[in-house]
């Protein structure tokens, strides 16, 4: 997009805050969103994002790009490949956008190696929810909002800018998908691999797993490599999922690897019979594509098609179960043991992760509760008329290894896996989300993470121990005095 692109949306984005009347909350008007939670219409006009969708430049030696926070990963990645190089985290689904990423996490094959997306930012433009655009650092004064941001769901300010990471990759993939009769064989191996980086002697470069029965589990390992030769096409009639079970090997060019699971939604198409032969082969292939598959969710959301449809059929209403969980890795087993005993959901989805920062726990905040000063108060980075110049910045500095992101508090020098479920159970009469409840439950029984993209059933004083409340309710009066935004629980459980 360029840098002058790039101003001109900034420009659109305080415009359009200003124009919102004092009081109201801010919210985005934005079309499209990868949440699974319903929320309450917003009656007040909202911020203009429309700008903030490119990425702004690249720099190949340094392997960073500067990037809009409307950018989506699917023109992210399609810019990157063109020097070689990827995010070191690329989310499942296209219309993901880094920001989105960064402010309600993400996940993938890498993850075992390279953490979460936030741990490639080296530093972002925020526009708070007191109307300043500022730049938080790993050091700077924003250290706080820098290490808060994250699982924050735009409940202390949008982003604007992000600086991140990228690495080097190969125009190939080479995968081998194993078979194991059990989960705790396929825990093992996994525990072996993430440890190692490889397995029979061979690098591994990407990892994640699929689960269809406590009997028939696969580990799909990747490994970047330059050698020509044929590759498989999964954007058309073959399913990629279903290749798991049919193959041993696989080949695939590097920007299909990194899209694998965007074609069907993961198995998720299937819901709408793009599955059938009969109906994908005049399925146009355009629309073979997670962001068309969530037009027809939202069609669902605001009809109720679904339960309509299972009326009609003499079945209850469905529950939603759409969930992305992380557990310890050794408690991996005993979890999907017990979901394949008591929640009829199938297949699931494995990918491991580990932290990139290690060290002592360390909140992130660098100064004492109370303590907290204005954004507007001190001679920080402060640019209510637009970020700084990304070129200005200094490098990221180390101190990050020694703190923790307090809300989502996963443990340094830990394994957890992540397991994603996406599909529906019938209803229990008298207890709405009896199924997600469960889910919840033993999840902590676990010491566990849910993410928050979907619905969640938390009281307060449990979703506060879970997800940083102490350090979220002084980042809150900080850097959202007057409570523009959301707040977490109520934008995460009260659907507000």
């Amino acid at each position: 997009m360029g840098p002058e692109a790039f101003s001109e949306g900034v420009r659109a984005l305080l415009a359009s805050y200003r124009a919102i009347p004092p009081g109201a909350t801010v919210r985005l008007a934005k079309k499209t969103s990868n949440l699974f939670r319903k929320r309450a219409e917003n009656p007040n006009p909202g911020l203009d994002v429309s700008g903030l969708g490119g990425v702004i430049s690249v720099d190949p030696a340094a392997r960073t790009a500067d990037v809009a926070g409307m950018c989506t990963y699917e023109e992210l990645v399609a810019v990157t490949l063109r020097y070689g190089l990827a995010p070191k985290v690329v989310p499942q689904l296209k219309t993901i956008t880094l920001g989105g990423a960064v402010t309600g996490l993400g996940i993938e094959s890498t993850s075992f190696r390279n953490g979460l997306p936030h741990e490639s930012v080296t530093e972002i433009d925020v526009l708070t929810g007191s109307g300043d655009i500022i730049t938080a650092t790993p050091t700077g004064e924003y250290a706080d909002l820098f290490y808060g941001f994250p699982n924050s769901y735009g409940t202390l300010g949008y982003s604007v800018r992000l600086r991140i990471e990228l690495e080097s990759v190969a125009p190939y993939v080479a995968l081998r998908h194993i078979r194991f009769g059990s989960i705790a064989e396929l825990q093992a191996a996994m525990d072996h691999i993430v440890t190692d980086g490889s397995h029979d002697g061979e690098r591994v470069d990407y990892l994640d797993g699929v689960v269809f029965s406590a009997a028939e589990s696969y580990l799909t390992l990747g490994r970047q490599t330059d050698e020509p030769g044929p590759v498989s096409d999964y954007t058309g009639m073959d399913i990629f999922y279903r290749s798991i079970q049919e193959r041993e090997t696989d080949r695939l060019t590097i920007s299909d690897y990194l899209w694998r699971w965007d074609t069907d939604w993961f198995w998720c198409s299937r819901a709408f019979g793009a599955q059938n032969p009969k109906v994908r082969r005049w399925w146009p292939k355009r629309l073979l594509r997670s962001s068309f598959y969530w037009k027809l969710i939202a069609y669902d959301h605001r009809w109720n098609i679904g339960d309509k449809l299972n009326a009609r059929k003499g079945l209850p209403p469905s529950e939603r179960v759409v969930q992305d969980i992380e557990v310890p890795i050794e408690n991996t087993a005993a979890y999907v043991e017990w979901f394949l005993e008591n929640v009829p959901i199938e297949p699931i989805w494995l990918c491991p992760l580990r932290l990139r920062s290690g060290g002592p726990s360390c909140s992130g905040l660098t100064t004492e509760p109370g303590e907290l000063a204005s954004p507007r108060e001190g001679g920080g980075k402060n640019t209510t008329s637009g970020p700084q110049d990304p070129r200005s910045a200094s490098p990221r500095a180390g101190a990050d290894k020694h703190r923790q992101w307090p809300l989502y508090p996963l443990a340094p020098n830990r394994t957890y896996v992540n397991v994603g479920f996406w599909s529906g159970v019938p209803v229990t009469p008298g207890d709405p989300g009896h199924t997600n409840k469960l889910i919840e439950r033993k999840v902590s029984e676990l010491d566990g993470h849910k993410s928050l993209y979907s619905e969640s059933f938390y009281d307060r004083d449990e979703f506060n121990d879970l997800y940083g409340g102490g350090h979220y309710e002084l980042l809150k009066k900080r850097y959202d005095p007057d409570g523009r935004l959301l707040d977490l629980y109520a934008k995460a459980v009260k659907r507000q």
